[in-house]
């Protein structure tokens, strides 16, 4: 995925001998509002990664507002599914929706809804699955909530295998062995055994743990399949290369092979989500916190096909806004997933992945032309405001385009779709349920930030929306939202917190 991600990089972890009772996060600054006169292109790449949601629910369930920096906006947006239609041609790997209405959190804004819906792969079709389970046995594991949740949660993905399927396990604590060779997925009673084995102890050298699952990967390559490393850890690496650049070269190195990484997050205190999403981006893979076993059933079965099974990846995007039709932008999330308006059409430049059935969800807040919402004053020796307005396309809010490779190419291809006027949805009340509910998410997770741009949008008025927005709710996932915001708003009311 994305080989350059903004945010402080640590060149350390942690010595045997330092406290556990600290987590690390990076900290990136919130995306700034933009005049479309001086930048009218926005280019970023696509995220799946889930993490920075169910770390934001155990901290809240532990009865503590979550730190501003554990929250990556975008996560907490796409964590849920949207009802966006399929692909209707079959040699495309995913549809894309558009839709435009009032900003719930400001009336002289828009919001701008940006939807991509991969196409999904039944479970006769899915890719025969060569997986090697990393886990971590060092002794900062030792907990239910560690070691015992890990064992749980590869059991139930192991459960999902088939013949077809080969399984090993690979774990590391001051040293890295394997536990369990290739094995046959259907060989459940094996594998279930070596995962009951495992026992917690001793430092953590886990760059020694990726080189030998890389090597076990290889050796039992599918071609054409899905080839993956699964590192289930609590990110805390002490001992041998700790190196943060170190060890995201390393994966960058061995993703070349065709092998990519998933990371799935376990524990607090000294849990390390800078560390897991990076390495996560840097194998092409995706990053999951893995806070219960409802959690693990969601990610490791309920979309197994969308973690494991990559239909496009390096997936970019760009929209270029109408300057005679727009005054302003703000991109919500996707700060350390910015790219150079030229890395959009440089195949070279590494971007995100979907996978099968994925859903992918952006939202822009624009000011219109004409409207109170803008913020910046326009520059005095500027561009001329009838130059841009001459010859422009007025029917057009903004252009967007879309880059992606298939999963095994080196070539990206281009779509592009232009954003109209006439899409526009003149009230909050008619827009759709995939649009009002990413919405709540997206105020939501701007209030646990502090809240720069909500105004006085308040968490009652993130409970009320989401409400009016839960439609068919299969999992419960909206519904437990709610919940969480409720419990939020009572948590805030009884003042601040340190840790934020």
């Amino acid at each position: 995925m994305m080989a350059e991600r903004s945010g402080v990089v640590p060149q350390h972890f942690r010595k045997p001998s330092e406290p556990l009772d600290r987590e690390n996060y990076a900290h990136p600054k919130d995306n700034p509002v933009q005049r479309v006169a001086e930048h009218p292109v926005s280019t970023f790449s696509i995220d799946v990664d889930t993490g920075a949601y169910s770390n934001m629910r155990r901290m809240i369930k532990a009865g503590r507002l979550p730190r501003k920096d554990a929250i990556r906006v975008e996560e907490l947006i796409n964590y849920f599914s949207y009802d966006y239609p399929l692909p209707e041609d079959k040699t495309a790997p995913f549809n894309v929706v558009t839709e435009m209405a009032p900003t719930p959190w400001n009336k002289e804004t828009h919001l701008l809804h940006v939807g991509i819906k991969g196409y999904d792969v039944p479970k006769s079709k899915r890719l025969h699955s060569n997986l090697v389970f990393l886990v971590d046995v060092s002794g900062s594991m030792r907990s239910a909530h560690k070691l015992d949740l890990l064992k749980s949660s590869l059991k139930l993905l192991s459960a999902q295998a088939s013949g077809d399927d080969r399984i090993a396990i690979v774990v590391y604590a001051g040293a890295s062995g394997v536990v369990l060779e290739s094995t046959a997925g259907n060989e459940r009673a094996k594998i279930h055994a070596a995962l009951d084995a495992l026992q917690a102890g001793g430092s953590t050298n886990g760059g020694a743990g990726i080189r030998l699952a890389y090597a076990m990967a290889q050796q039992s390559f599918i071609k054409g399949g899905i080839n993956r490393v699964l590192l289930a850890t609590d990110g805390d690496f002490n001992v041998g290369t700790v190196n943060f650049q170190v060890l995201k070269d390393l994966i960058e190195e061995k993703r070349k092979s065709g092998i990519s990484l998933t990371t799935l997050g376990f524990g607090a205190g000294n849990y390390n989500d800078h560390l897991m999403e990076q390495l996560a981006d840097a194998g092409n893979g995706n990053y999951a916190y893995i806070d219960t076993l409802n959690e693990a059933q969601k990610v490791l079965v309920d979309e197994m096909s969308s973690t494991l099974q990559t239909i496009a990846k390096d997936v970019k995007i760009q929209i270029e806004f109408n300057p005679a039709v727009v005054e302003e932008y703000r991109l919500i999330g996707y700060e350390n997933r910015m790219l150079k308006r030229e890395d959009f059409s440089n195949d070279k430049v590494d971007a995100g992945e979907i996978g099968a059935g994925h859903t992918v969800t952006a939202l822009y807040e624009i000011s219109l032309k004409g409207s109170k919402g803008a913020r910046i004053e326009a520059l005095r020796y500027g561009a001329n405001p009838k130059a841009a307005t001459a010859g422009a396309r007025g029917g057009e809010v903004a252009f967007l385009r879309i880059r992606h490779k298939q999963p095994n190419g080196d070539v990206s291809k281009l779509q592009e779709w232009p954003i109209n006027k006439s899409a526009i949805t003149t009230k909050l009340a008619k827009a759709s349920q995939n649009f009002r509910f990413s919405a709540a998410v997206a105020a939501f997770s701007q209030l646990l930030k502090g809240g720069q741009y909500t105004s006085d949008f308040k968490y009652t008025d993130v409970i009320s929306l989401a409400r009016s927005a839960r439609g068919r709710d299969r999992f419960g996932y909206r519904g437990e939202f709610i919940n969480l915001a409720n419990l939020t708003k009572s948590l805030d009311a009884t003042g601040p917190v340190a840790s934020r």
